[in-house]
């Protein structure tokens, strides 16, 4: 069955919401700690190698009630059998959203007999079975993809890069000739492998750059000699084999796998490649846990149906716009501009499931860094500034490395950066701190060393960095995701709003070849053209 249209606005939880928020906008958290010695208890989940801590939060127990009686009215639970019985709840594209299978327990035969292909393949050029057309062993993989084609498995990479082998992984997207040009500096066409990757097989920033390195790879080499160093994640098999890339080097892709969500299939293959298929069978096995506690836990102890629930809260009640992501690990650098994609291309919607306008808040936007490096950039904004702006928190028990007094005061940071958004800094507190300093010192002061304190963030703590807990983590924000989607009754699977620019760019292109503006577009555009051709 289809997921159902229905204006969340309209239900009987969302007036309760909205009663219960005018009530408890101005409470404060400490308070509550200070009123429930079982806050903490009640509003942390503890599962396998996870510990979320949601008591930070301005939630309580009422408005987890009520925002779980909003999930129900929803329907979420149906949508939620929906999407993993691979119904197709990509309405406006009459698709299935089923990511999920390409990591089930019971994968479908296609997708079992794709991961064997991976394995070979990945093993093979690990061992250095795999030659090139000189007759070495490949040192080199360069992913060619945009979008879902490239932030998903270079995000993995670099995350995991503590589990790496010895080849060496690039990734181009951007459809930029420096990034080419810095890329022919790095590799050797001899021992150099490139991966396309393109569902179409018609993305024109992946071929434009493919078609780039191409040329520079036949003239360094040969044309024969492509066979041997490009293969092909696609379903176009005709558009790869024009391209030279012979069938036995094309991995499959379908189109019940969104691109945002897509590392968990062929688009995956630079992380097998670069990780071993161990530590990438690990990943999809780490998101399958995750995917079975969301499929069947009770939704007061389900970790990402908390986690959108939450956020909703604060998108369409408190009126927040963005939400910060805070990883205390550089390893997860490349997590911020993956969710960015994941949460905003999914959930950055203007129409509703009945092809309405919508009259509330959708979508949020993500943003953030490393600690502690985020706390020496934006954390001033957060603690003083006059937005609220709600915040993710990860870190980890035990680092990969054997310095653990670096993991030490790096967790400290990460501790007391919760505390402090929590409890703030009082007055009174102020005026003991400074009660030494000069009467205009203090009078200059004083008012600004003030922190309101009382703002939002969940912890999410996890005993180590493996490919099974990057996993599982993954598949949290993937499910938070789809829980956003379902209570603001939007299709979270397309992406028209990508479309338009696309359209557009390829009209611009011939107008900037010929040096013809067409009078047609509007004042702005046409002056801009004139200025880039003078």
């Amino acid at each position: 069955m289809a997921l159902i249209a229905k204006n969340p606005t309209e239900t009987k939880a969302w007036a309760q919401l909205q009663a219960h928020f005018e009530k408890i906008e101005t409470a404060e958290m400490l308070t509550w700690f200070k009123q429930d010695a079982k806050r903490v208890e009640q509003l942390s989940l503890e599962w396998e190698d996870f510990y979320v801590d949601f008591s930070k939060n301005r939630i309580d127990e009422k408005t987890v009630e009520l925002l779980l009686d909003l999930a129900h009215e929803m329907q979420l639970e149906q949508a939620i059998q929906d999407q993993f019985n691979g119904v197709k709840i990509n309405k406006t594209e009459n698709r299935a959203v089923w990511h999920t299978a390409l990591r089930a327990a019971e994968k479908p035969k296609e997708v079992q007999q794709n991961l064997e292909q991976i394995n070979i393949f990945s093993e093979k050029l690990i061992r250095g079975e795999k030659k090139g057309y000189s007759g070495k062993a490949f040192t080199d993989i360069v992913n060619i993809g945009i979008g879902g084609s490239d932030l998903g498995p270079k995000m993995v990479v670099e995350a995991l890069q503590h589990y790496k082998n010895h080849l060496q992984t690039h990734f181009i997207s951007n459809i930029d000739s420096d990034h080419t040009a810095e890329l022919f500096k790095k590799i050797n066409p001899e021992t150099t492998l490139f991966i396309v990757v393109s569902k179409s097989f018609g993305t024109q920033e992946t071929l434009v750059n493919a078609s780039t390195i191409r040329s520079w790879f036949v003239e360094k080499a040969s044309q024969e000699a492509v066979e041997h160093h490009f293969v092909a994640v696609s379903s176009n098999l005709k558009a790869v084999q024009d391209f030279g890339i012979l069938p036995e080097n094309t991995f499959p892709m379908w189109d019940w796998v969104g691109g945002r969500f897509s590392l968990w299939s062929s688009v995956g293959l630079s992380i097998a490649c670069a990780l071993g298929y161990k530590n990438f069978t690990d990943l999809l096995a780490g998101a399958q846990k995750m995917d079975s506690h969301f499929s069947q836990a009770p939704f007061r102890q389900n970790i990402p149906v908390l986690m959108g629930l939450i956020s909703v809260w604060y998108n369409n009640f408190f009126k927040t716009e963005t939400e910060a992501v805070v990883p205390y690990s550089t390893y997860l650098e490349k997590l911020i501009p993956y969710l960015q994609q994941a949460v905003m291309e999914s959930n950055g919607k203007q129409t509703d499931r009945s092809g309405e306008p919508i009259n509330y808040q959708t979508g949020t936007i993500v943003w953030g860094a490393v600690g502690s490096n985020a706390q020496h950039a934006f954390f001033q904004l957060l603690h003083q500034g006059t937005k609220l702006i709600p915040l993710d928190l990860i870190g980890f028990k035990k680092p990969l490395h054997p310095n653990k007094e670096h993991h030490g005061i790096l967790m400290a940071n990460f501790f007391a950066q919760s505390q402090a958004l929590l409890t703030g800094k009082s007055a009174e507190e102020v005026e003991k701190e400074i009660a030494g300093f000069t009467p205009d010192l203090k009078k200059r002061q004083a008012a600004y060393k003030v922190f309101k304190g009382n703002k939002p963030s969940t912890s999410i703590l996890i005993n180590k960095l493996t490919p099974s807990s990057m996993g599982k983590l993954l598949a949290i924000y993937e499910h938070k995701i789809f829980v956003q989607g379902v209570i603001w009754n939007i299709f979270s699977y397309d992406q028209w709003g990508v479309e338009l620019g696309k359209q557009l760019a390829k009209k611009i292109i011939p107008q900037l070849k010929e040096k013809e503006i067409n009078q047609q577009l509007d004042a702005s555009t046409q002056k801009l053209l004139k200025e880039f051709l003078s």
